[in-house]
């Protein structure tokens, strides 16, 4: 198995740089792995296709506005991407261009001259340790990033964030903060779409994983079991962990919503057999040839090629079983990525 074994041709127009105007409007592809077939819906069609006692498992993480533009005294525009807490005034972040930083570097934030922040350290893979000025207006960097920062869109996108997508990249359930990127497949759900699934009698559960740099950043190894995925921080409660383990005992299915929540679960699972109370970090790579063992199905949204993400789908559908699935997509004009369409996996 290559990483080259998992690309695709994707024609640029159907890269989504927006959202739709209601969310559960986005088509749907249904995916049945027993097989392989392939039925095209709307994501509001959701209720019809689940089942009384599938309980959706959701992630409800926040994504932080962690986009920062400073400067440097020169005038030269430096761009932090915060991406881990250390405390409430230190943050690690990705800098780019780091080849103009330098430790104990003063920046000033973009937008207001007053405030500052300090780089203290230089560590590898483009990350630096960042500190906020203690005479500064805000006392915390999360202060600062609500003031300042801008939603970290990925670059895919094409376009500055918007005042907009503080809302639309945002699931309608996000409660914990310390995300920066979104978890894509549930940004379809709406309120009133989730009141229907209810009334149909589908459970829901709710753990956190705070996506970080591990779940998108490139694959640049040959061999995709030599890639070194990044830990990102997650909570399970008692109360997930119970339902959770409550549904398989009863045989109901175990949905997915989004790879995140897959990667979590089975990595408790991994730990423990069953899903327990938890909190900790996971940086589980699945690979085609990972058996999984809670989830049984799975919504998600079109990935990039190459990627973690397309290798987790592949590894529970089979990676020409998904490729297909995707050639299909496209002939379909089905939008892909962040803002784009969602498969229903089962």
């Amino acid at each position: 198995m290559k990483t080259s074994d998992f690309q695709y041709d994707l024609p640029p127009e159907l890269i989504a740089k927006y959202p739709e105007p209601e969310r559960d409007q986005s088509r749907l592809l249904h995916l049945q792995r027993d097989n392989n077939s392939l039925t095209h819906h709307h994501f509001f069609d959701l209720p019809t296709l689940l089942k009384p006692g599938d309980r959706l498992v959701f992630n409800d993480t926040k994504v932080i506005p962690a986009r920062l533009f400073c400067k440097k005294e020169t005038g030269a525009i430096i761009e932090l991407l915060f991406t881990e807490k250390v405390t409430d005034t230190q943050w690690k972040a990705l800098a780019r261009p780091l080849k103009r930083l330098r430790e104990r570097l003063i920046l000033t934030v973009d937008g207001n001259g007053s405030i500052h922040v300090k780089v203290d350290a230089i560590l590898n893979e483009g990350i630096v340790l960042v500190s906020l000025l203690e005479n500064n207006t805000y006392a915390t960097i999360s202060a600062l990033l609500e003031a300042f920062g801008q939603m970290p869109l990925p670059p895919y996108i094409g376009r500055p964030a918007s005042a907009h997508d503080r809302q639309v990249y945002q699931t309608v359930y996000a409660k914990h903060d310390g995300a920066i990127a979104a978890p894509t497949a549930g940004l379809h759900f709406t309120p009133e779409l989730l009141e229907k699934l209810k009334n149909r009698g589908v459970e829901f559960s709710y753990i956190t994983l705070h996506v970080g740099i591990g779940t998108f950043r490139p694959i640049i190894t040959e061999n995709p079991a030599d890639h070194v995925m990044h830990a990102e921080q997650y909570h399970v409660s008692r109360e997930a962990a119970e339902q959770i383990n409550a549904t398989c005992a009863q045989g109901g299915r175990i949905i997915a919503v989004g790879t995140t929540v897959v990667r979590v679960l089975e990595h408790c699972a991994m730990q423990a057999g069953l899903i327990k109370e938890n909190s900790g970090s996971t940086d589980i790579f699945i690979l085609p040839g990972f058996k999984l063992s809670i989830v049984n199905a799975m919504i998600t949204n079109f990935h990039l090629p190459a990627s973690t993400l397309l290798m987790l789908v592949s590894a529970f559908a089979g990676r020409e079983t998904i490729l297909a699935a995707y050639q299909a997509a496209i002939g379909e004009r089905y939008r892909f990525y962040s803002y784009g369409d969602a498969m229903l996996i089962e």
